[in-house]
């Protein structure tokens, strides 16, 4: 079953929002806020029943042999890593990898504790799989959650829970909680995608930041840096996609920010080959 997009879901948050709204002048009514946003997007639930996917009849599994062939692959994130368009990716490792693919992920959701339906929910919520994916969102930049330090919510800070509220914080809960899950488990990373509204959405150097005073590149390192501390494989999205300025109308909606089916296969083979050996 194909899920409600992130942008769909505020739609219907707006088309709800009677009960929150007061009329104005002119019997307009008032926007949302976006603290009342967020709340609606936190009340929202991993549905992974509805986003199992297993290799489709009579596809020819090109990684037969290969590391993580033939393994059962869970995957948290926002929007980006569960819109319906997505499906065309994850279908790509389950076909290559003759794996069975689990989303878990919730638009609107970040590593920030409650961002969203956020991926420490995500994970506490999700059960014993060979594979983990962290699929990063921009919800964490966008919507200007703190994007703190490796350190947070490690054993350096005797694991402050504190720090829960930031990017880094939410990475490393994660990994903690899916190591604790499971110690034999693989935990693999996907970087932010590239996004087009604004200029720090794809320029890596742009001087652009946002609230918190950091551009879409700090929090990119910010979880590469996470991950390197925990000895995680990163795969660099926002370097490998291979999407920019030139071409991105090609890949993405109109929205600038989430991608088309083109988009998600240009990507999945390049998923799918960092998948077969998690490198």
């Amino acid at each position: 079953m194909k899920r409600i997009s992130t942008l769909i879901a505020i739609l219907l948050l707006a088309v709800s929002s009677a009960a929150f709204a007061q009329p104005q002048n002119g019997g307009q009514r008032r926007q949302l806020t976006p603290e009342e946003i967020n709340a609606f997007l936190a009340r929202q639930r991993s549905k992974p029943s509805e986003h199992h996917l297993t290799p489709s009849p009579g596809s020819i599994p090109i990684y037969a042999g290969h590391k993580n062939y033939g393994k059962k692959i869970a995957v948290f994130g926002g929007s980006l890593s569960v819109n319906p368009e997505s499906d065309v990716a994850k279908q790509i490792w389950a076909d290559l990898l003759g794996a069975e693919v689990t989303t878990y992920g919730v638009g609107g959701a970040g590593f920030s504790k409650g961002r969203g339906y956020d991926l420490q929910k995500q994970v506490d919520t999700a059960g014993v799989y060979d594979i983990y994916i962290l699929w990063a969102s921009t919800n964490d930049y966008t919507q200007a959650e703190e994007c703190g330090t490796w350190k947070d919510y490690t054993a350096l800070d005797n694991y402050d829970e504190s720090k829960l509220t930031t990017q880094c914080g939410g990475i490393n809960y994660c990994i903690k909680k899916i190591m604790e899950k499971n110690p034999k488990a693989e935990i693999y990373f996907f970087t932010g995608l590239r996004f087009f509204g604004q200029d720090a959405g794809h320029n890596p150097f742009s001087e652009s930041p946002n609230k918190t005073g950091k551009t879409f590149a700090d929090y990119i390192q910010g979880q590469k840096d996470c991950c390197a501390y925990n000895g995680v494989p990163v795969l660099d999205q926002f370097n490998l996609q291979g999407i920019n300025e030139f071409n991105y109308s090609e890949y993405y909606k109109g929205d600038k920010l989430h991608m088309n089916e083109e988009g998600y296969r240009k990507i999945g083979y390049v998923q799918a080959a960092f998948l077969a050996d998690g490198k």
